[in-house]
């Protein structure tokens, strides 16, 4: 498998509303598959974004330290790791990752 396989790799995501004070409510989004992988936020959409962001970045520092993401299941075949890092604005070292090796 290739990095952009490990980014299409789909994991379970579990989210839950918690009350962080007495009040105070945040949004704890997880893929509890790959470990590390958890956000809070006051904001879903924040959260989401947040999660998707550390989620690539977590395997792709796995890959670039030669160690295998959990696989769970196959990656999708329909999907585009590199416009989601783009998406995300993710530092451009994770974008080149991704793109093909110049034909020699």
């Amino acid at each position: 498998m290739v990095l952009s396989d490990f980014l299409a790799v789909p994991y379970l995501l579990r989210a839950e509303a918690i009350e962080s004070e007495p009040g105070r409510w945040l949004i704890r989004v997880a893929y509890p598959e790959l470990p590390g992988c958890t956000v809070e936020s006051a904001v879903v959409e924040d959260a989401l974004m947040e999660l998707e962001r550390r989620r690539i970045e977590i395997i792709v520092g796995l890959v670039e330290q030669d160690k295998q993401p959990p696989v769970p299941r196959p990656p999708l075949a329909v999907s585009d790791p590199l416009w989601a890092a783009h998406d995300l604005g993710l530092s451009e070292r994770v974008a080149q990752l991704l793109s093909p090796p110049p034909k020699q």
